[in-house]
């Protein structure tokens, strides 16, 4: 075997040399998740509650419960099929269809291109919308951000030529950081802000806003789509479950304090946009940030389904000139879009609740159990021959009944609120008055 293709399954170690260490996939991690959730949660948790804190530490610790088991799941793929060790374009998908058949992976290949896709559209959206407010403020031009969006798509295009996270991972660097310095310039100007209202009142928490805010916090944490393509890219991609506990925990750390000061501080007067609450040189720094922060997440975000879409008709693995014209051809889709419907609210709500709950909540959990179930039927036959079969974890197959409880009350933890969430987004969105496309 050539030297860069050397594989310890006990050590996990992965066929490339130049692969992700753990603090890299980390960033990966919070700049693919942290960002729109910045802007979008103090509203979601005003129109939530005080329970909505609660929720956003629960299902904070439970997304990573559940990127740690969907990598776990792929180590299990990895035993039985060493080929993918070398590429796999679309592993989450390839993980559905090795655990419950072709109809699997198109569940879950139309999930993971509708969440990222729509992740990618809204992404945009906001960063035209940032660079249209910026520019007014700065130069007294009312450009509209239907301008911006055309500029800023021809900006980010030619990266996304880049073919997997290894090969750009100073974006994640960038979209972590520009983040986290946001955050703690918008803490402590929420704190400057404190007694600005003589009283502090709240949204009355009713069903529909309710549901929908779930949807925005689902889309927040929910980053799972593009886990195992990150986790791929990694030298060892047993040590994922370590990427996924840091990244979440440096995530809980950005939205905790500012949500929880918003709520206290604002109130109800709080935005869908917490950056409309206040203008100034600070608000402006914060602007540019995380219009940094965004256009990144963009990149990120939108890889998957590049990598996937360019299995299916044929784009060479390496770089050509076919990857850049697909790649932009996709760009242009995400444009058209965002020039369709110059709104995310209630797409963001959507999106949240429905795929983002499915392939976050749903999906780990049942690969998890069954992948499991099948390693254990395998091992006790394997045994019977007086040979026994480890796994990549370093264990015989099977989960404790308690695990196996656990990860089902995940399922219903998401399924259920995933719905209400989604009905209530989808009769949102036809309730309510469409904006005009740009074109128009």
């Amino acid at each position: 075997m050539a030297d860069n293709q050397v594989s310890d399954i006990g050590s996990h170690v992965h066929l490339h040399a130049k692969g992700l260490s753990i603090p890299f996939a980390a960033f990966f991690i919070v700049g693919e998740i942290a960002g729109s959730g910045v802007l979008a949660l103090p509203k979601a948790i005003d129109d939530s509650g005080w329970i909505g804190l609660i929720l956003l530490v629960v299902y904070t610790l439970i997304s990573s419960y559940t990127g740690g088991i969907l990598g776990e799941s792929w180590l299990i793929i990895l035993e039985k099929h060493p080929e993918y060790k070398t590429h796999c374009p679309d592993p989450y998908p390839t993980l559905a269809e090795k655990t419950f058949g072709k109809k699997g992976r198109y569940l879950v290949s139309f999930s993971i291109n509708f969440t990222l896709f729509g992740g990618s559209t809204v992404f945009l959206l906001l960063a035209s919308q940032n660079i249209e407010h910026l520019i007014e403020d700065w130069f007294d031009v009312n450009e509209s951000f239907c301008i911006w969006l055309v500029i800023l798509a021809a900006v980010v295009c030619p990266l996304t030529w880049f073919g997997t996270p290894v090969d750009f991972w100073p974006v994640a660097v960038g979209a972590t950081c520009t983040t986290g310095v946001a955050c703690i310039i918008l803490i402590i100007k929420v704190a400057m802000d404190a007694g600005s209202y003589s009283t502090v009142l709240h949204s009355s928490t009713e069903f529909q806003p309710f549901s929908m805010a779930f949807g925005t916090l689902m889309f927040a944490i929910g980053g799972h789509p593009a886990f195992p393509t990150i986790q791929a890219d990694m030298k060892k991609p047993g040590n994922f479950k370590w990427a996924v506990l840091l990244g979440f925990t440096v995530v809980l750390f950005m939205y905790l304090p500012l949500t929880s000061l918003a709520y206290f501080v604002y109130g109800k007067n709080v935005q869908p946009n917490i950056l409309q609450m206040s203008t100034g040189v600070i608000n402006q720094v914060v602007e540019v940030l995380i219009t940094i922060h965004l256009l990144m997440a963009l990149l990120i975000v939108i890889n998957p389904v590049c990598q996937e879409l360019e299995s299916l008709v044929k784009v060479p693995k390496h770089f050509t000139w076919k990857r850049c014209m697909f790649r932009s051809m996709v760009v242009a889709s995400v444009l058209f879009v965002a020039e369709t419907i110059p709104k995310f609210n209630d797409i963001l709500s959507l999106v949240g609740g429905s795929t983002v709950t499915l392939l976050a909540y749903i999906c780990p959990p049942l690969f998890y159990l069954k992948l499991k179930s099948v390693t254990s039927h395998e091992a006790m036959l394997m045994n019977d021959g007086n040979v026994e079969v480890v796994s990549l974890s370093g264990e015989t197959g099977g989960l404790p009944l308690w695990v196996k409880v656990m990860n089902i009350e995940i399922i219903l933890l998401g399924a259920v609120p995933g719905i209400i969430s989604t009905y209530s987004a989808l009769k949102s969105i036809i309730g309510s008055d469409f904006s005009k496309p740009c074109y128009v």
